[in-house]
């Protein structure tokens, strides 16, 4: 398995099931398992079926799957040109969660690395996607510590731990294992992110609190206690910051003293994945995702609901498609959502009413990208597709797994499973397209072809897409180091 919530060797932070929530397999599922147990382990198997002859259908048929269109097929399409960014402030560079292209990385090589913090390991996570403004760069380690660092030189200007005063590592999601590293539980208060604007950075944290700071110092300016951990990065638009807690509620704090405005709780759903998505905004509409794979569009003024879409997908080959997370920020893009789910559908939204424009049978854990006139999506597989904006049909797929599968074995040499990494991205920067993997490496793609141009190490596996700022990439690595590669 793939997925980074399946690998105990990355913590395959695709899948943060709540194992105390007992998702089950069939009775059929069950019975399979219990054959390939060794030594006899699964006991007695009893009335054996034999397969009569006869017509055979195979399961996969029923199954959409994607096909590249005849019609599309040499048909070239139009990627607008980089333009400078000069500020990344949100976790999807702005309130839309929609860059486009970006000028960034002309030379893709490393310029330096800086450790901020701590790293991913058995009770934390790194999650939370990098910010840059105001010649800084913005990061949140594995033990909830903001750090500002010069976004030339690499130097750290100033720290800050959001934990509130008495709480242990440990304390921040009581009640809700979600996941084994190695052999340990965590139960860190890990999650959430960092957003700036108007001089604050604001910081949701797993540790239930929602923080702003001076971004020029580090110092508080204010702090909130909320009821749930934040599981969320934030999205600030106007006069509110908007993040959504792991009960699958999003509220809604003023920017000024964080009191909160409003809030709106969707449909509960325990399992999720690790990754920090973040609502989009347009106007006075928020676009919020939530774990049951609901999403909903709500008034930025009061919350009241607009309308609401779930994007699920039973598979009849994948228990995993029962996971309906929209783990990628949905995007807003030219009057249309676009947004992907764990359980396999990815969809096109009209902003105003919600209606599908289009859908395909892509299961992702990644925002998808709208440039000109394609998007790009990674589906959780490593399959890199290119879809026409306006119809949804495939110009073409591309595996990005071929040459870096990899067999490991499991215990006493039983149960061997096939690897391969977990992508993250893509940004569109200097005309490259640029994903990162839990190999540890940095992997540019021509835009048009999506054949591999380029590629460079980051010195630890990346399960957070890059930020774009004043030419530059910015990575935050598992071992919480800042890359910068220009």
């Amino acid at each position: 398995m793939t997925d980074r919530a399946l690998t105990t060797t990355h913590m395959t932070r695709a899948l943060k099931i709540a194992l105390v929530c007992g998702m089950a397999l069939t009775a059929a599922s069950c019975a399979a398992q219990r054959r390939m147990l060794p030594f006899g382990l699964g006991g007695k198997q009893e009335n054996t079926a034999v397969a009569t002859a006869g017509q055979r259908v195979s399961v996969l048929e029923f199954e959409q799957k994607l096909a590249p269109s005849a019609a599309l097929a040499g048909r070239d399409f139009f990627i607008p040109g980089p333009q400078a960014a000069t500020a990344w402030p949100l976790p999807g560079g702005n309130a839309e969660n929609s860059i486009e292209h970006v000028i960034a990385a002309p030379d893709f090589s490393v310029a330096w690395k800086r450790d901020i913090g701590a790293g991913s390991s058995k009770t934390r996570q790194v999650m939370a996607p990098v910010v840059a403004d105001g010649g800084k760069v913005f990061v949140l380690d594995g033990e909830s510590t903001v750090t500002a660092v010069d976004a030339t030189s690499g130097e750290i200007l100033w720290k800050h731990n959001v934990r509130p005063d008495g709480r242990e590592r440990g304390d921040g999601i009581l009640g809700f294992n979600i996941g084994i590293r190695g052999g340990g539980a965590l139960t860190g208060g890990f999650g959430g992110g960092v957003a700036v604007a108007g001089g604050k950075v604001f910081v949701s944290s797993g540790y239930r609190t929602m923080t702003a700071l001076d971004a020029a110092t580090g110092a508080v300016a204010w702090t909130v206690p909320v009821d749930s951990p934040i599981h969320g990065a934030p999205t600030v638009s106007g006069s509110r910051v908007y993040v959504v807690d792991i009960d699958n509620q999003i509220i809604a704090f003023n920017t000024a003293n964080g009191q909160q405005d409003w809030s709106y709780r969707g449909i509960a759903e325990p399992a999720r994945i690790m990754r920090a998505s973040s609502p989009a905004v347009v106007g006075d509409t928020v676009i919020a995702p939530f774990s049951s794979g609901e999403v909903v569009a709500l008034r930025a003024s009061n919350g009241q609901a607009v309308w609401n879409q779930v994007l699920s997908r039973t598979s009849r080959t994948s228990a995993l498609s029962e996971i309906r997370d929209i783990a990628g920020r949905p995007v807003v893009s030219r009057g249309f959502v676009y947004a992907v789910s764990h359980s396999g559908v990815m969809q096109a939204m009209d902003i105003r009413s919600g209606q599908p424009k289009w859908s395909l049978p892509i299961a992702g854990v990644n925002a998808p990208l709208p440039a000109g006139d394609v998007v790009y999506v990674v589906s959780k597989s490593g399959e890199l597709t290119l879809v026409n904006r306006d119809t949804g049909a495939v110009y073409w797929t591309k595996d990005l797994n071929t040459g870096r599968v990899r067999q490991e074995g499991g215990f006493l040499g039983f149960w061997d499973h096939t690897v391969h990494p977990e992508w993250s991205g893509p940004i569109l920067a200097s005309n490259r397209l640029v994903l990162v993997n839990s190999d540890g490496d940095a992997v540019a793609f021509d835009p048009k072809t999506g054949n591999q141009t380029a590629s460079i190490k980051l010195g630890a596996p990346a399960f957070i897409a890059p930020a774009a700022y004043n030419g530059a990439l910015y990575v935050l690595n598992d071992k919480g180091q800042l890359v910068c590669i220009r």
